[in-house]
Protein backbone atom coordinates (compact mmCIF):
# COMPACT_ATOMS: atom_id res chain seq x y z
CA UNK A 1 0.00 0.00 0.00
CA UNK A 2 2.62 2.30 1.08
CA UNK A 3 4.28 1.74 -2.48
CA UNK A 4 1.52 2.01 -4.26
CA UNK A 5 0.95 5.76 -2.49
CA UNK A 6 4.09 6.82 -3.26
CA UNK A 7 3.26 5.72 -6.77
CA UNK A 8 0.18 7.94 -7.12
CA UNK A 9 2.32 11.04 -5.53
CA UNK A 10 4.61 10.58 -7.78
CA UNK A 11 2.84 10.38 -10.88
CA UNK A 12 0.96 13.76 -9.89
CA UNK A 13 4.21 15.09 -9.17
CA UNK A 14 4.80 14.67 -13.00
CA UNK A 15 2.16 15.79 -13.94
CA UNK A 16 2.02 18.89 -12.22
CA UNK A 17 5.72 19.19 -13.79
CA UNK A 18 4.80 18.55 -17.03
CA UNK A 19 1.66 20.96 -16.85
CA UNK A 20 4.73 23.85 -15.74
CA UNK A 21 7.27 22.82 -18.39
CA UNK A 22 4.05 23.43 -20.70
CA UNK A 23 3.14 26.30 -19.27
CA UNK A 24 6.47 27.88 -18.85
CA UNK A 25 8.32 26.72 -21.78
CA UNK A 26 6.04 25.39 -24.68
CA UNK A 27 3.60 28.40 -24.43
CA UNK A 28 5.92 31.40 -24.52
CA UNK A 29 7.58 29.48 -27.39
CA UNK A 30 4.27 29.05 -29.24
CA UNK A 31 3.16 32.61 -28.35
CA UNK A 32 6.70 33.62 -29.80
CA UNK A 33 6.00 31.60 -33.11
CA UNK A 34 2.51 33.95 -33.62
CA UNK A 35 4.15 36.73 -33.52
CA UNK A 36 7.03 36.23 -35.73
CA UNK A 37 4.27 35.02 -37.92
CA UNK A 38 2.12 38.13 -37.68
CA UNK A 39 5.47 39.99 -38.86
CA UNK A 40 6.18 37.83 -41.64
CA UNK A 41 2.55 38.72 -42.82
CA UNK A 42 1.73 34.34 -42.62
CA UNK A 43 -1.43 35.76 -40.98
CA UNK A 44 -3.10 32.50 -41.67
CA UNK A 45 -0.71 30.21 -40.27
CA UNK A 46 -0.42 32.97 -36.90
CA UNK A 47 -4.88 32.18 -36.81
CA UNK A 48 -4.35 28.16 -36.94
CA UNK A 49 -1.37 28.51 -34.09
CA UNK A 50 -3.48 30.25 -31.77
CA UNK A 51 -6.52 28.56 -32.73
CA UNK A 52 -4.59 24.89 -31.75
CA UNK A 53 -3.96 26.55 -28.87
CA UNK A 54 -7.07 27.58 -27.73
CA UNK A 55 -8.37 24.21 -28.74
CA UNK A 56 -6.10 22.30 -25.81
CA UNK A 57 -6.80 24.95 -23.47
CA UNK A 58 -10.03 27.57 -24.42
CA UNK A 59 -9.47 29.67 -21.54
CA UNK A 60 -5.96 30.37 -22.12
CA UNK A 61 -5.95 34.31 -22.62
CA UNK A 62 -2.93 34.85 -24.24
CA UNK A 63 -3.83 32.87 -26.93
CA UNK A 64 -7.05 34.26 -27.27
CA UNK A 65 -5.18 37.82 -27.45
CA UNK A 66 -2.95 37.08 -30.00
CA UNK A 67 -5.34 35.27 -31.85
CA UNK A 68 -6.96 39.11 -32.24
CA UNK A 69 -3.98 40.20 -32.72
CA UNK A 70 -3.29 38.12 -35.89
CA UNK A 71 -7.06 39.16 -37.04
CA UNK A 72 -6.08 42.42 -36.85
CA UNK A 73 -3.29 42.07 -39.11
CA UNK A 74 -5.57 40.12 -41.38
CA UNK A 75 -8.21 43.23 -41.25
CA UNK A 76 -10.31 41.37 -39.62
CA UNK A 77 -11.33 43.83 -36.57
CA UNK A 78 -15.16 42.57 -36.25
CA UNK A 79 -12.90 38.74 -34.93
CA UNK A 80 -10.41 40.88 -33.24
CA UNK A 81 -12.97 42.29 -31.15
CA UNK A 82 -14.27 38.93 -30.43
CA UNK A 83 -11.14 37.25 -29.43
CA UNK A 84 -10.36 41.08 -27.06
CA UNK A 85 -13.81 40.28 -24.89
CA UNK A 86 -12.55 36.85 -23.91
CA UNK A 87 -8.84 38.33 -23.11
CA UNK A 88 -10.86 41.03 -21.22
CA UNK A 89 -13.21 38.47 -18.95
CA UNK A 90 -10.19 36.29 -18.48
CA UNK A 91 -6.72 37.54 -18.16
CA UNK A 92 -4.24 38.41 -15.53
CA UNK A 93 -2.57 41.33 -16.62
CA UNK A 94 1.56 41.80 -15.39
CA UNK A 95 4.37 42.73 -16.67
CA UNK A 96 4.91 40.15 -18.87
CA UNK A 97 1.04 40.97 -20.08
CA UNK A 98 0.54 44.97 -20.69
CA UNK A 99 -3.07 46.08 -19.15
CA UNK A 100 -2.73 49.48 -20.50
CA UNK A 101 -2.00 48.16 -24.62
CA UNK A 102 -4.60 45.91 -24.34
CA UNK A 103 -6.98 48.35 -23.03
CA UNK A 104 -6.17 50.88 -25.97
CA UNK A 105 -7.00 48.57 -28.41
CA UNK A 106 -10.33 47.06 -27.37
CA UNK A 107 -11.23 50.57 -26.53
CA UNK A 108 -10.45 51.32 -30.20
CA UNK A 109 -12.22 48.42 -31.48
CA UNK A 110 -15.07 49.55 -29.49
CA UNK A 111 -15.38 52.75 -30.68
CA UNK A 112 -15.07 51.40 -34.07
CA UNK A 113 -18.05 48.94 -34.36
CA UNK A 114 -20.28 52.29 -32.52
CA UNK A 115 -19.72 50.73 -29.01
CA UNK A 116 -19.54 54.08 -27.03
CA UNK A 117 -20.53 53.06 -23.68
CA UNK A 118 -18.30 50.06 -23.76
CA UNK A 119 -15.20 52.46 -25.43
CA UNK A 120 -15.62 55.04 -22.72
CA UNK A 121 -15.63 52.57 -19.97
CA UNK A 122 -12.00 51.18 -21.24
CA UNK A 123 -11.11 55.25 -21.64
CA UNK A 124 -11.87 56.22 -17.66
CA UNK A 125 -10.18 53.41 -16.77
CA UNK A 126 -7.25 54.44 -18.88
CA UNK A 127 -6.88 57.95 -17.35
CA UNK A 128 -6.55 56.10 -13.96
CA UNK A 129 -4.00 53.67 -15.32
CA UNK A 130 -1.77 56.84 -17.12
CA UNK A 131 -3.48 59.32 -15.39
CA UNK A 132 -0.65 62.36 -17.23
CA UNK A 133 -1.85 60.48 -20.71
CA UNK A 134 -3.58 63.41 -22.05
CA UNK A 135 -4.92 61.40 -25.46
CA UNK A 136 -7.27 59.22 -22.90
CA UNK A 137 -8.66 62.22 -21.71
CA UNK A 138 -9.48 63.32 -25.05
CA UNK A 139 -10.93 60.00 -26.32
CA UNK A 140 -12.96 60.17 -23.27
CA UNK A 141 -13.72 63.99 -24.15
CA UNK A 142 -14.92 62.81 -27.85
CA UNK A 143 -17.43 60.05 -26.64
CA UNK A 144 -19.09 61.94 -24.13
CA UNK A 145 -19.47 64.95 -27.10
CA UNK A 146 -21.13 62.08 -28.74
CA UNK A 147 -23.24 61.18 -26.50
CA UNK A 148 -24.13 65.05 -26.10
CA UNK A 149 -23.08 65.44 -22.69
CA UNK A 150 -21.42 68.45 -23.12
CA UNK A 151 -20.04 69.38 -19.44
CA UNK A 152 -18.09 65.96 -19.17
CA UNK A 153 -16.84 66.96 -22.78
CA UNK A 154 -15.84 70.26 -21.72
CA UNK A 155 -13.99 68.85 -18.93
CA UNK A 156 -12.21 66.38 -20.42
CA UNK A 157 -10.83 68.19 -23.13
CA UNK A 158 -9.58 71.13 -20.71
CA UNK A 159 -7.97 68.08 -18.71
CA UNK A 160 -6.39 66.88 -21.91
CA UNK A 161 -5.03 70.64 -22.53
CA UNK A 162 -3.89 71.16 -18.87
CA UNK A 163 -1.48 68.16 -19.69
CA UNK A 164 -0.89 68.89 -23.36
CA UNK A 165 -0.88 72.55 -24.34
CA UNK A 166 -0.10 71.95 -27.43
CA UNK A 167 -2.57 69.73 -28.27
CA UNK A 168 -4.07 70.04 -31.25
CA UNK A 169 -6.97 68.06 -31.54
CA UNK A 170 -8.37 69.17 -27.62
CA UNK A 171 -7.78 72.44 -28.67
CA UNK A 172 -9.94 71.80 -31.75
CA UNK A 173 -12.71 70.09 -30.45
CA UNK A 174 -12.80 72.26 -27.37
CA UNK A 175 -13.61 75.27 -29.70
CA UNK A 176 -16.66 73.55 -31.45
CA UNK A 177 -18.12 72.80 -28.28
CA UNK A 178 -17.53 76.43 -26.74
CA UNK A 179 -19.19 77.32 -30.23
CA UNK A 180 -22.41 74.83 -30.14
CA UNK A 181 -22.44 76.94 -26.31
CA UNK A 182 -22.91 79.53 -28.59
CA UNK A 183 -19.53 80.98 -26.77
CA UNK A 184 -18.20 82.64 -30.27
CA UNK A 185 -15.36 84.24 -29.18
CA UNK A 186 -13.67 81.44 -27.04
CA UNK A 187 -14.41 79.39 -29.47
CA UNK A 188 -12.94 81.29 -32.65
CA UNK A 189 -9.34 81.75 -29.95
CA UNK A 190 -9.27 77.80 -29.62
CA UNK A 191 -9.73 77.05 -33.04
CA UNK A 192 -7.38 79.51 -34.39
CA UNK A 193 -4.57 78.57 -31.57
CA UNK A 194 -5.11 75.07 -33.24
CA UNK A 195 -4.66 76.39 -36.61
CA UNK A 196 -1.38 78.29 -35.04
CA UNK A 197 0.33 75.40 -33.45
CA UNK A 198 -0.45 73.10 -36.28
CA UNK A 199 -1.61 74.53 -39.86
CA UNK A 200 -0.88 70.90 -41.34
CA UNK A 201 -3.64 69.48 -39.46
CA UNK A 202 -6.09 70.13 -41.74
CA UNK A 203 -8.89 68.84 -39.29
CA UNK A 204 -9.06 72.25 -37.51
CA UNK A 205 -10.12 73.88 -40.99
CA UNK A 206 -13.08 71.84 -40.59
CA UNK A 207 -14.05 72.96 -36.97
CA UNK A 208 -13.48 76.92 -38.28
CA UNK A 209 -15.48 76.30 -41.47
CA UNK A 210 -18.25 75.30 -39.14
CA UNK A 211 -17.80 78.65 -36.95
CA UNK A 212 -17.63 80.94 -39.89
CA UNK A 213 -20.42 79.36 -42.01
CA UNK A 214 -22.82 79.39 -38.53
CA UNK A 215 -21.86 83.05 -38.59
CA UNK A 216 -22.66 83.59 -42.40
CA UNK A 217 -19.49 84.19 -43.72
CA UNK A 218 -20.06 81.53 -46.39
CA UNK A 219 -17.19 82.44 -48.57
CA UNK A 220 -14.63 82.18 -45.81
CA UNK A 221 -16.13 78.66 -44.64
CA UNK A 222 -15.84 77.43 -48.54
CA UNK A 223 -12.17 78.45 -48.36
CA UNK A 224 -11.63 76.40 -44.60
CA UNK A 225 -13.63 73.47 -45.52
CA UNK A 226 -11.27 73.55 -48.93
CA UNK A 227 -8.75 73.05 -46.58
CA UNK A 228 -10.03 70.40 -44.00
CA UNK A 229 -10.86 68.54 -47.53
CA UNK A 230 -7.12 67.00 -46.95
CA UNK A 231 -7.81 65.35 -44.08
CA UNK A 232 -9.06 61.80 -45.07
CA UNK A 233 -11.42 61.44 -42.07
CA UNK A 234 -12.71 64.85 -42.97
CA UNK A 235 -12.65 64.87 -46.85
CA UNK A 236 -16.67 63.56 -47.28
CA UNK A 237 -17.78 65.93 -44.44
CA UNK A 238 -15.97 69.28 -45.63
CA UNK A 239 -17.72 68.37 -49.11
CA UNK A 240 -21.24 68.60 -47.26
CA UNK A 241 -20.81 71.46 -45.89
CA UNK A 242 -19.15 73.08 -48.69
CA UNK A 243 -21.87 72.15 -50.76
CA UNK A 244 -24.41 73.46 -47.61
CA UNK A 245 -22.53 76.77 -47.95
CA UNK A 246 -23.20 77.39 -51.95
CA UNK A 247 -26.84 76.03 -51.30
CA UNK A 248 -27.19 78.86 -48.64
CA UNK A 249 -26.62 81.21 -50.91
CA UNK A 250 -28.79 79.67 -53.41
CA UNK A 251 -25.58 78.44 -56.10
CA UNK A 252 -27.74 75.44 -56.62
CA UNK A 253 -25.10 74.23 -59.37
CA UNK A 254 -21.80 74.21 -57.37
CA UNK A 255 -23.76 72.78 -54.24
CA UNK A 256 -24.15 70.17 -56.71
CA UNK A 257 -20.54 69.80 -57.53
CA UNK A 258 -19.78 69.48 -53.80
CA UNK A 259 -22.63 66.89 -53.23
CA UNK A 260 -21.96 64.50 -56.00
CA UNK A 261 -18.12 64.80 -54.89
CA UNK A 262 -19.29 64.04 -51.32
CA UNK A 263 -21.09 60.62 -52.83
CA UNK A 264 -18.55 59.69 -54.99
CA UNK A 265 -15.76 59.78 -51.60
CA UNK A 266 -17.76 57.34 -50.29
CA UNK A 267 -16.83 53.97 -49.97
CA UNK A 268 -19.83 52.74 -48.25
CA UNK A 269 -23.36 53.53 -49.45
CA UNK A 270 -25.13 53.24 -45.86
CA UNK A 271 -23.47 55.88 -44.23
CA UNK A 272 -24.72 58.72 -42.83
CA UNK A 273 -22.98 61.17 -44.60
CA UNK A 274 -23.41 59.33 -47.87
CA UNK A 275 -27.07 59.36 -47.37
CA UNK A 276 -27.04 63.57 -46.08
CA UNK A 277 -24.95 64.27 -49.40
CA UNK A 278 -27.44 62.65 -51.95
CA UNK A 279 -30.20 63.96 -50.09
CA UNK A 280 -29.03 67.31 -50.41
CA UNK A 281 -27.70 66.76 -53.39
CA UNK A 282 -31.43 65.37 -54.27
CA UNK A 283 -32.90 68.87 -52.80
CA UNK A 284 -30.59 70.73 -55.13
CA UNK A 285 -31.89 69.32 -58.61
CA UNK A 286 -35.55 69.37 -56.72
CA UNK A 287 -34.54 73.27 -56.38
CA UNK A 288 -33.77 73.60 -60.09
CA UNK A 289 -36.66 71.63 -61.51
CA UNK A 290 -34.50 68.44 -62.17
CA UNK A 291 -37.03 65.80 -60.59
CA UNK A 292 -35.82 62.99 -62.54
CA UNK A 293 -32.64 63.32 -61.19
CA UNK A 294 -34.04 63.93 -57.87
CA UNK A 295 -36.07 60.56 -58.03
CA UNK A 296 -33.03 58.63 -58.89
CA UNK A 297 -31.10 60.21 -55.54
CA UNK A 298 -34.26 59.50 -53.58
CA UNK A 299 -34.28 56.02 -54.79
CA UNK A 300 -31.08 55.61 -54.08
CA UNK A 301 -31.67 56.65 -50.63
CA UNK A 302 -34.69 54.72 -50.24
CA UNK A 303 -33.45 51.28 -50.95
CA UNK A 304 -30.71 51.56 -48.22
CA UNK A 305 -32.40 53.42 -45.68
CA UNK A 306 -36.72 53.85 -45.54
CA UNK A 307 -37.08 56.15 -43.08
CA UNK A 308 -34.85 58.24 -43.99
CA UNK A 309 -36.02 62.29 -43.58
CA UNK A 310 -38.62 62.24 -45.70
CA UNK A 311 -37.59 60.62 -48.63
CA UNK A 312 -40.67 57.64 -48.77
CA UNK A 313 -42.90 60.67 -49.10
CA UNK A 314 -41.03 62.59 -51.57
CA UNK A 315 -40.98 59.23 -53.71
CA UNK A 316 -44.93 58.88 -53.56
CA UNK A 317 -45.20 62.82 -53.98
CA UNK A 318 -43.72 62.66 -57.46
CA UNK A 319 -44.09 59.30 -58.21
CA UNK A 320 -46.85 60.31 -60.55
CA UNK A 321 -44.27 62.24 -62.62
CA UNK A 322 -43.76 58.50 -64.17
CA UNK A 323 -47.30 58.81 -66.00
CA UNK A 324 -48.50 61.96 -65.71
CA UNK A 325 -46.43 64.24 -68.52
CA UNK A 326 -48.59 67.49 -67.92
CA UNK A 327 -47.72 67.58 -64.21
CA UNK A 328 -44.25 66.32 -64.92
CA UNK A 329 -44.02 69.50 -67.69
CA UNK A 330 -45.09 71.92 -65.00
CA UNK A 331 -42.74 70.77 -62.46
CA UNK A 332 -39.68 69.90 -64.43
CA UNK A 333 -39.76 73.10 -67.22
CA UNK A 334 -37.84 75.92 -67.52
CA UNK A 335 -39.10 79.46 -66.02
CA UNK A 336 -39.86 80.55 -69.37
CA UNK A 337 -41.91 77.76 -70.49
CA UNK A 338 -43.42 77.25 -67.05
CA UNK A 339 -45.05 80.97 -67.54
CA UNK A 340 -46.51 79.89 -70.69
CA UNK A 341 -47.52 77.24 -68.90
CA UNK A 342 -49.27 79.13 -65.95
CA UNK A 343 -50.83 81.91 -68.94
CA UNK A 344 -52.67 78.59 -70.82
CA UNK A 345 -53.55 77.62 -67.10
CA UNK A 346 -55.30 80.63 -66.58
CA UNK A 347 -57.18 81.77 -70.13
CA UNK A 348 -58.46 78.06 -70.45
CA UNK A 349 -59.66 77.19 -67.03
CA UNK A 350 -60.76 80.89 -65.45
CA UNK A 351 -60.89 83.31 -69.06
CA UNK A 352 -58.22 85.56 -67.16
CA UNK A 353 -55.40 86.97 -69.65
CA UNK A 354 -51.95 87.56 -67.80
CA UNK A 355 -51.17 91.79 -67.60
CA UNK A 356 -47.91 90.93 -66.30
CA UNK A 357 -46.10 88.13 -65.28
CA UNK A 358 -42.67 87.13 -63.04
CA UNK A 359 -40.85 84.22 -61.77
CA UNK A 360 -40.37 83.61 -57.96
CA UNK A 361 -38.46 81.58 -55.82
CA UNK A 362 -40.72 78.43 -56.25
CA UNK A 363 -42.88 79.44 -59.15
CA UNK A 364 -44.48 82.67 -60.53
CA UNK A 365 -46.71 85.42 -59.92
CA UNK A 366 -49.19 86.46 -62.28
CA UNK A 367 -51.38 89.64 -62.39
CA UNK A 368 -54.78 88.89 -65.04
CA UNK A 369 -57.91 90.54 -65.76
CA UNK A 370 -60.85 88.59 -67.76
CA UNK A 371 -59.73 88.17 -71.46
CA UNK A 372 -63.01 87.73 -73.17
CA UNK A 373 -66.11 89.89 -72.03
CA UNK A 374 -69.71 90.87 -73.21
CA UNK A 375 -69.29 94.51 -75.34
CA UNK A 376 -72.25 95.53 -73.09
CA UNK A 377 -70.53 95.04 -69.81
CA UNK A 378 -69.25 98.38 -69.64
CA UNK A 379 -67.74 97.89 -66.58
CA UNK A 380 -64.14 98.48 -64.36
CA UNK A 381 -61.85 95.34 -65.22
CA UNK A 382 -61.65 93.20 -62.46
CA UNK A 383 -57.93 92.46 -61.57
CA UNK A 384 -57.05 88.94 -60.04
CA UNK A 385 -53.67 87.99 -57.95
CA UNK A 386 -52.95 84.43 -59.48
CA UNK A 387 -49.79 82.63 -57.46
CA UNK A 388 -48.12 79.25 -58.74
CA UNK A 389 -46.31 76.86 -56.80
CA UNK A 390 -43.74 74.63 -57.79
CA UNK A 391 -43.06 73.42 -53.96
CA UNK A 392 -43.14 69.90 -52.22
CA UNK A 393 -43.56 71.73 -48.80
CA UNK A 394 -47.37 72.34 -47.81
CA UNK A 395 -48.55 75.74 -48.49
CA UNK A 396 -48.90 78.01 -45.08
CA UNK A 397 -51.36 79.98 -44.10
CA UNK A 398 -48.70 82.99 -43.71
CA UNK A 399 -48.49 82.88 -48.14
CA UNK A 400 -51.69 83.39 -47.51
CA UNK A 401 -51.79 85.89 -45.21
CA UNK A 402 -49.43 87.96 -47.52
CA UNK A 403 -51.49 87.97 -50.81
CA UNK A 404 -54.64 89.55 -48.79
CA UNK A 405 -52.49 92.10 -47.75
CA UNK A 406 -51.33 93.07 -51.16
CA UNK A 407 -54.93 92.57 -52.59
CA UNK A 408 -56.23 95.06 -50.26
CA UNK A 409 -53.31 97.20 -50.59
CA UNK A 410 -53.83 97.21 -54.75
CA UNK A 411 -57.45 96.65 -54.66
CA UNK A 412 -57.21 93.08 -56.66
CA UNK A 413 -60.68 91.48 -56.68
CA UNK A 414 -59.80 87.64 -56.06
CA UNK A 415 -56.42 85.81 -55.35
CA UNK A 416 -56.25 82.23 -56.90
CA UNK A 417 -53.52 80.10 -55.65
CA UNK A 418 -52.25 76.97 -57.41
CA UNK A 419 -49.78 74.12 -55.80
CA UNK A 420 -48.19 71.10 -56.76
CA UNK A 421 -48.42 70.21 -53.31
CA UNK A 422 -51.24 71.01 -51.05
CA UNK A 423 -52.34 73.28 -48.12
CA UNK A 424 -52.03 72.89 -44.44
CA UNK A 425 -55.24 73.14 -41.83
CA UNK A 426 -54.20 76.63 -40.82
CA UNK A 427 -54.09 77.71 -44.80
CA UNK A 428 -57.18 76.43 -45.60
CA UNK A 429 -59.41 77.51 -42.70
CA UNK A 430 -57.87 81.00 -43.18
CA UNK A 431 -58.99 80.38 -46.96
CA UNK A 432 -62.97 80.15 -45.77
CA UNK A 433 -65.11 83.33 -46.14
CA UNK A 434 -62.11 85.49 -47.86
CA UNK A 435 -61.40 86.13 -51.74
CA UNK A 436 -59.27 83.17 -52.29
CA UNK A 437 -59.30 80.27 -54.23
CA UNK A 438 -56.94 76.98 -53.18
CA UNK A 439 -55.95 75.20 -56.35
CA UNK A 440 -54.15 71.68 -54.30
CA UNK A 441 -52.23 69.01 -56.48
CA UNK A 442 -55.31 67.02 -57.11
CA UNK A 443 -56.87 70.11 -58.56
CA UNK A 444 -54.33 71.37 -60.66
CA UNK A 445 -53.82 68.10 -62.45
CA UNK A 446 -57.34 68.31 -63.98
CA UNK A 447 -56.82 72.43 -65.08
CA UNK A 448 -53.72 70.68 -66.69
CA UNK A 449 -55.78 68.42 -68.46
CA UNK A 450 -57.60 71.84 -70.39
CA UNK A 451 -54.26 72.53 -71.65
CA UNK A 452 -52.50 71.70 -74.45
CA UNK A 453 -48.71 71.87 -73.71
Amino acid sequence: MVQIFFILVLLVLICFLLVFIIKNFATPRKIEGIQKLIKQGKYSSAIKLAKSMITKDPRDFKAHYYLGKAYLADNKPELALMEFKTVNQTAIFDQFFSEIEFRKQIAQLYFKFNQPEEALKEYLLLTKLEPNNAENFYNAGKIFEQRNKSEQALQYYKKTISLNKRHVKAHAALGLLLFKGKNYADARKEIDYAIRLSPETFSSYYYLGKILKESKDYSGAVNAFEKALRDPEFKQRALIERGACYLAVNSYEKAINEYDRAVRASKDDSTQETLYARYFLASCYEKLRKIDQAIEQWEKIYSVNRSFKDVGAKLAEFKDIQTNDNMKEYLTSNNEQFMEICKKIALENYNLGARNISPTKFGCKMIATIAKQESWMNVRQQVFLILFFRESDLIEDTILRKAIEEMKSQNYFKCIICTSSGFTRTATAFAENRPLELVPKEKLEKLLEKVNI
